[in-house]
């Protein structure tokens, strides 16, 4: 019997069909973000479209989600005085949702794009970066569709209505001078000092943390600690250094430390379609951000010295069993994960990648 094959526009184009009618977030605490898009674009540039339809319907069943926030009032994207006052307001989800709408039904999506992405920039923290996320998985969709569609520009409105709605500003300002320590990733997370912290870190804990970083030992200092570089070789820096920090912290909660990886592979789907004036405080911005997760969710360096040896020590599936196991864990994390390691390991190999997939898909329970 010959399987149906479903190609990727068409996987992507249902799923977000199924989805239209699920808010931004979900669970009890009502702050969990929709992965619903996300997770069923990265299964079908995983190359399981045939999967996508029945994949949404159990993420559908898994858990319920929030109403939206209804539009309430317009923002003119021409006054910043009446937009930047609602940044990081959910409350303005829907007047968000209908400005990016707007947007993109009056210009190409690139240049709303473009508009945009730097203004949201000092907010990349959203949603414990979903924004950046969501927004990147949309636009690698629009960016493989010869026309787009309209659910496909509706995702990335939504996309960049959640950044924009869970806008969250962090203290001070990252800035790519080499001033302290070698200039090169890995030293500056060498030296950021880690503050004790319980072996398991709870949600509430780490929003504490997060609030507090300006009184962190070290947390200045690391905001200039790297020297400018390529963005492209910078972005490889970061995606394999923190899956390297994931594998290495097994006793952290095992689904924030994701997004260290994921993000930085989420903005370079994007740095093609902008302009390259954007490039570099891209990178300053998701630095920034991995200070915070590393002072939020980490109290030491653990086993971050000897990570390459026990990469290497270890023995992991090829690329192509470990997708075919994130497809069958059906875990949301787990197939985004997947598939951007397995992405960032193309450009640059290195066998933390395939270790930490490894690693999240023992550590992160099954749907």
């Amino acid at each position: 019997m010959t399987s149906h094959v479903i190609g990727y526009q068409d996987a992507v184009n249902d799923a977000l069909e199924r989805m239209d009618d699920l808010g931004y977030e979900r669970g009890a605490q009502g702050d969990l973000a929709n992965h619903g898009p996300m997770g069923a674009e990265a299964l079908a540039v995983l190359g399981h479209g045939a999967q996508v339809a029945a994949w949404v319907e159990g993420y559908r069943q898994a858990m319920p989600h929030h109403e939206p926030p209804a539009p309430r009032f317009a923002l003119d994207p021409d006054d910043e005085s009446a937009w930047r006052p609602a940044l990081g307001a959910f409350e303005r989800a829907g007047d968000w949702e209908k400005l990016f709408e707007r947007e993109l039904a009056e210009r190409p999506w690139r240049d709303v794009l473009a508009r945009w992405w730097g203004r949201l920039l000092p907010g990349t923290l959203a949603g414990l970066t979903h924004g950046m996320i969501r927004t990147a998985h949309a636009v690698r969709s629009l960016s493989a569709a010869p026309k787009p569609t309209g659910a496909q520009l509706t995702e990335l409105a939504r996309g960049l209505a959640y950044w924009a709605a869970r806008y969250t500003g962090l203290p001070g300002e990252a800035r790519f001078g080499a001033a302290q320590g070698e200039g090169r990733l890995a030293y500056a997370v060498a030296a950021l000092p880690r503050r004790p912290m319980a072996a398991t870190v709870s949600r509430g804990s780490a929003a504490e943390r997060l609030r507090a970083l300006d009184r962190f030992e070290g947390y200045g200092q690391a905001l200039d600690a790297l020297a400018p570089a390529d963005p492209q070789a910078m972005l490889s820096d970061m995606t394999v250094e923190f899956a390297g920090i994931y594998l290495a912290h097994p006793e952290v909660f095992p689904v924030p430390l994701v997004h260290a990886v994921t993000a930085p592979a989420a903005a370079r789907l994007v740095l093609p379609h902008l302009p390259t004036e954007l490039h570099t405080p891209t990178l300053a911005a998701l630095w920034q951000v991995h200070i915070a997760l590393l002072l939020a969710f980490t109290g030491d360096r653990r086993q971050e010295e000897t990570v390459l040896r026990t990469a290497l020590e270890t023995d992991v599936p090829s690329f192509d069993e470990l997708a075919a196991r994130a497809v069958e864990h059906q875990d949301e994390h787990v197939l985004k994960f997947t598939e951007a390691c397995i992405r960032e390991h193309a450009l640059r190999p290195d066998p933390r990648f395939g270790a930490a997939v490894l690693a999240a898909q023992q550590r992160i329970p099954r749907r």
